[in-house]
Order: structure tokens, then C-alpha cells, then sequence
């Protein structure tokens, strides 16, 4: 039987000639006493599983706080690494236009370069073509000339030989 404090408060003892029964009053103050050293065995049960259940709730906290701790550490660690990527991709972007525009200058100069080659070739070469029809104006001119003093040579020499 649990006892409660209205329990002990009601509890009434019948009255004997001589006045409360020492037998009922003994057993009374028996399950009192057992029943308050349950109580207490159960108070400290209860008190131990506080301390427990406490330091099982401080542990957890402090488990929850380094958690939180090392995401904050490593939501920053990935923010810098992204801001690190980003600034790398942009140096490289840059790096790469720069190639890119040095290229495309360097092949805008060849271009000019092979523009001017082609248009001196075509100069050289209608010099050389003039040239060459003089040469060989020159060269059909004394083989006239020198046709025509054969012609002559030989008119003089039937000349000679028909006089």
C-alpha cells in the first residue's frame, strides 16, 4: 500500500483502556518507515537519473555546438574555396583573353605581312615582265639588225659577184 500525506493525516488509532493500540501504532510507523524509505530509494533514483539525463542533455548540447561550430566552418571554408574558384576562373578568363587577343594580333600582322609580300611579288614581277619584253625586244632588235646586215652582207656579196 503507497501512502500520502492524507494518508498519514487521516490515519485515525483505535482508542484501548489504556489508550492508542501499541500493535496497530507499530505498524503503522512500520509501513511508514517503509514506505518513506521507498520514497526516498525513489527520489534518489529519480535524482540520479536527473544527473544523468542532465549530463546526457550538456553532452548533447556541447555535441550540437561543436556541430554547429564545424558547419559554420565549413559553410565559410566553402565560401572562400567557391570566392577562390571564382576569383581563379576569372584569372584564367582574363589569361586566356589576353592569349587570345595576342594570337589574334599576331595573325592580323602576319595577314598585313603576307599582304605585302603578295603585293611586292606582283610588283616584282611585272618588273620582271618588263624587263623581260625589254630583253627580249633587245634581242629580237639585233637579231633584225643583225638579219638585215646579213641581208646586206649577202646583197653586197652578189654584187660583187654578178659585176
Amino acid at each position: 500500500m503507497e501512502w500520502t500525506p492524507a494518508d498519514t493525516g487521516r490515519k485515525r488509532f483505535p482508542l484501548k483502556w489504556r489508550g492508542y493500540s501499541p500493535r496497530e501504532v507499530d505498524l503503522f510507523v512500520d509501513q511508514m518507515a517503509s514506505e518513506l524509505d521507498r520514497l526516498k530509494a525513489d527520489n534518489a533514483a529519480l535524482q540520479r537519473e536527473v544527473q544523468q539525463l542532465n549530463k546526457e542533455l550538456s553532452e548533447h548540447r556541447e555535441r550540437e555546438k561543436a556541430i554547429r561550430n564545424v558547419l559554420a566552418n565549413v559553410q565559410k571554408a566553402s565560401e572562400l574555396m567557391k570566392a577562390n574558384a571564382e576569383k581563379e576562373a576569372k584569372l584564367l578568363i582574363a589569361d586566356a583573353e589576353l592569349r587570345a587577343e595576342k594570337i589574334l594580333q599576331a595573325a592580323h600582322q602576319r595577314l598585313s605581312q603576307l599582304h605585302q609580300d603578295i603585293n611586292e611579288l606582283k610588283r616584282q614581277r611585272i618588273q620582271l615582265e618588263a624587263k623581260l619584253r625589254s630583253t627580249i625586244e633587245t634581242y629580237r632588235q639585233l637579231l633584225e639588225a643583225q638579219r638585215e646586215d646579213e641581208a646586206e652582207a649577202v646583197e653586197r656579196k652578189v654584187t660583187v659577184l654578178n659585176r
